[in-house]
């Protein structure tokens, strides 16, 4: 090989490495939330979602069903809701999607997940705050902002964790960016490496399901509404802005609660 070819080859070979370097970071991410998945047979599988919301909360829901279910392995369905708002139970096999103002307790909005056999989901509540969302102190009563935590809220409940909590938007409603009026609509959707890594997550097939069954369940003790921190066990991750909870019910069932704090500038 003569000088200038191996000139034109080192400068190929550099080129190569320099777009690799430059590929965003999120590309290659995961942001499975510990490899809590629904146990299911077949993709894709349909996931009920119990509308126990009011107000425009019951279209933000529809729009985020119909966003999730763009996924090729799972499909959502919003269902008539089967709990009260206030305590909002979990149903066995579904998710059950509650909004009412459940005061000033701390937290913006609440995704839980019940967990059996160490990473299968059998059920899942979504709570929407909205002593938060209503109270002009803090910077969340707009349509684009209630939008983006119902997504991701419900997003959670598939074993999903956040793509990003710094604060900038991903164009993703798994990130943490802050809409502060109805025409910022950043972040709102669901984007590509969300559907991605539910392909990820959902490969490959379980033996048996934890989908469908409607039942209704009331782990833990008779009164507990799981919407306290003292309910929710022991804190797993935290920063600022967040917090994840573990509580242990024994023969390897837990409830695992992922909470937004709220705050005046999330």
């Amino acid at each position: 090989m003569n000088a200038k070819s191996l000139f034109g080859a080192l400068l190929i070979a550099f080129l190569f490495l320099f777009l690799i370097a430059a590929l965003p970071a999120t590309v290659s991410a995961s942001h499975s939330w510990n490899g809590y998945h629904w146990a299911r047979t077949i993709n894709p599988f349909t996931l009920k979602l119990g509308n126990n919301t009011s107000g425009t909360w019951t279209n933000l829901l529809t729009t985020a069903s119909s966003d999730w279910s763009q996924s090729t392995v799972l499909d959502t369905v919003v269902v008539a809701g089967g709990t009260n708002p206030k305590s909002c139970r979990p149903t066995s096999g579904q998710d059950q999607v509650c909004s009412t103002s459940y005061g000033n307790t701390g937290w913006l909005g609440l995704a839980q997940i019940w967990i059996t056999g160490g990473v299968h989901i059998t059920q899942g509540t979504v709570k929407l705050n909205d002593y938060y969302f209503g109270n002009s102190t803090y910077a969340y009563n707009n349509e684009a902002e209630k939008l983006h935590v119902v997504c991701q809220e419900v997003g959670h409940t598939f074993g999903l964790a956040h793509q990003d909590e710094t604060g900038i938007s991903l164009n993703t409603c798994m990130d943490y960016y802050h809409n502060t009026n109805n025409l910022d609509t950043q972040s709102t959707h669901p984007n590509q490496h969300d559907y991605d890594e539910l392909v990820t997550i959902y490969t490959p097939l379980d033996t048996f399901t934890t989908v469908g069954s409607s039942s209704a369940t009331k782990p833990g003790a008779a009164n507990d509404d799981f919407d306290a921190p003292e309910q929710w066990g022991k804190v797993v991750e935290e920063n600022p802005r967040y917090a994840v909870y573990e509580r242990d019910f024994g023969n390897g069932n837990k409830l695992v609660t992922r909470v937004i704090w709220a705050t005046s500038s999330r």
